[in-house]
Formats: C-alpha cells, structure tokens, sequence
C-alpha cells in the first residue's frame, strides 16, 4: 500500500462542480485532491459532449463543454490541486471527529477533514461486452482501461471497438505489445480520422490487423485468456490468438461504490441540507447533479453555488479555532494576493 496522502479536501469527481470547488475552497486556503475515475479532468462536460455549446453559464452566453473545463483549470491553478485519475474512490471510513480515510481502487489511500463528492450521477463505469464468461478474465486478461502501457509489454492484445478510446489505444500500444489486434463490428469509425488513418497504414504494411465482426466466446483458464472466438459479419467463424483484450464499447453513470460509504440515499441520489449541502455524515458533503433536496435543479449554475456554501461550512472542519471573515475578491488585497492578482 503506497504512503497516506493527507490533505485538507478530497473531492470525489472532477467536473465542472468540483473544479469550481476548489476555487472556493482555495480561496479559504484549504487544499484539495481529486479523485475520478476518467482519465481527464471534466466530467460529463469532456467525456460526453466536449464540443457541445452550452448557454446557461452566468455571463457566458456561449461555451463548449471542454471550453468551459479548460477555464475553470485555469481559474483554480492558483491554488495548485492535485489530481488523481483513472481512479475510483472505494471506500469511505470515519476515523476521527471530522477525519476519513478514503481509499481508492489502485489502493492508494488519503486522509482529510472532509469529502466533497461532486461526483454528477455517479461514477463513468465501462459497459461490458455480451461475451458468456467474460467476468472470469475480468482484472488479469480482460481490462476495461489502460493503467500502465508497460503491462502489456510483448502481448497479444485484441482491442475491440470503434471510437477514439480504441483507436487511440491501438496506436499507443502497437509499438509495445508483441501484437496488436483491432476488432470493429463495420469498417466504419468513430474516431479521429487522422487516427483512422495512421491505423489503416499499420494495417496495409501488415504491422498490425484489422478484423471486422464481433467477440462470441473467450478461451482460456484461471483467468489467463489464450484466444477469442470472432463472427464476422459474414457469418464466418474463425479463432484468433490473444492473451490480453481491451474493450472500449463507450461508458455508462452507475451510482458505484457511494452506496456503501453509509451515507442517506434517496432514489439513488444524496439527500443535503441546504445551508451547507452537508450529507447525514458531518464532514461529507454533496455537490451537483448526485445531491437532492427539495427544489433542486441540475444546472452547472446551481452546482456552483452549492460549493460556495459547502466552502464555507467546510472551513470550520478544517480550521475550527479559526474566525472566518467574508470577503470579496474585487476589494480584498489577501484574496487577490492568493490569485496572484498584480
């Protein structure tokens, strides 16, 4: 187990409604990790529509997805937070009076004063190919993201699917991996198609293969998969020879491991109290579109002023010997000194 990261503030999801939380938080000079299982920062707004425009930030009449992730990033570098991603936060102990241990899937483990989870509508969780036995390579031979590219060093990988997660995966790996496989149910893609391109390219000068069908059976044992058994669109069976299979058929919002942190659930969302946005749990808080209180509207707007409020409340967690005086950045010489304001 790696060294207990301690901080201030764990925020758990690292959309639009976190990032703008750290600002908050930062400007109260208290520190904050990320944790989200993505691997890049911003939420739904990045993952599922980076291009589309979005008209209801305050005084913004127009802004992309990623637009609008890159200036709060900007906005919050002041205050340096610290990102862990590609990870998901499993488990969620009280250990002091506020303290938690929160411990994530790579087994890295934090300790802070209080939870933000602003984690939109749950965490992004691969969806799972309909190949009968799959779960049994699950974690050894069958991975749903890459960790480390080095593990798959000298490997026979099959990577299926058609959008940039594939494609690009494909490229990165081929120079690594002993060999690499691509699997597309059409020869059609989603990705990139410079991507598309350069993968054509290793196709044609027979460094890597392209097969187009479907996985309808895997072969192996005690979790080592030796092969897969494709259908191609022709209705043609044939075997292919594969230790490793990476499948990237997109990303589906369950509500993952929050159900077992002992927090109030109510149809699947975080009850909060309105004043802070403060859980069952004194200590964790709740942010954006997974909270729930009467009158709640799921706007990026709403979110955001819901981490303005849990900022303050949090203060008295962190520093509770601490008076805390209300300031406005446009007249405070300490807080622009904190934003690095000349």
């Amino acid at each position: 187990m790696s060294d207990t990261i301690k901080t201030d503030v764990l925020i758990i999801g690292a959309g639009p409604c976190g990032l703008f939380a750290a600002f908050e938080l930062g400007l109260l000079d208290m520190k904050a990790h990320f944790v989200d299982i993505l691997d890049k920062v911003g939420g739904q707004c990045a993952e599922l529509y980076p291009e589309k425009p979005i008209y209801d930030i305050p005084g913004i009449p127009q802004v992309s997805g990623q637009g609008l992730t890159d200036a709060l990033m900007e906005q919050i570098k002041p205050f340096h937070p610290t990102f862990h991603l590609g990870e998901m936060v499993e488990t969620v102990e009280k250990i002091g009076d506020p303290l938690f241990r929160c411990t994530t899937d790579t087994g890295k483990v934090f300790e802070c004063k209080v939870v933000v989870i602003s984690a939109g509508g749950g965490s992004f969780q691969p969806k799972r190919p309909p190949v009968p036995g799959i779960e049994a390579y699950e974690g050894s031979s069958v991975h749903y993201a890459v960790r480390k590219m080095e593990a798959f060093r000298d490997k026979n990988v099959l990577i299926v699917g058609g959008g940039d997660s594939a494609l690009d995966w494909t490229l990165n790996l081929h120079p690594v991996a002993k060999r690499v496989t691509l699997l597309h149910r059409r020869d059609e893609f989603r990705a990139a198609p410079h991507s598309v391109e350069q993968m054509r390219a290793l196709v044609a000068s027979g460094k890597m293969d392209l097969k187009l069908g479907q996985v309808t059976a895997l072969s192996g044992a005690d979790g080592k998969l030796t092969g897969a058994t494709i259908k191609g669109n022709d209705n043609s069976v044939t075997e292919i020879s594969c230790d490793t299979m990476l499948p990237f058929f997109g990303l589906t919002m369950k509500l993952g491991p929050v159900a077992n942190w002992g927090i109030a659930l109510e149809n699947n969302l975080v009850p909060v109290e309105t004043s802070a946005f403060e859980t069952n749990v004194p200590g964790i808080f709740a942010i954006g579109d997974i909270n729930t209180y009467p009158g709640k509207i799921k706007l990026i707007l709403c979110g955001f002023h819901e981490g303005a409020l849990m900022a303050q409340k949090a203060h008295r967690y962190v520093y509770p010997d601490k008076r805390l005086v209300f300031q406005y950045t446009t007249s405070s010489s300490s807080l622009q000194k904190k934003l690095g304001v000349n």
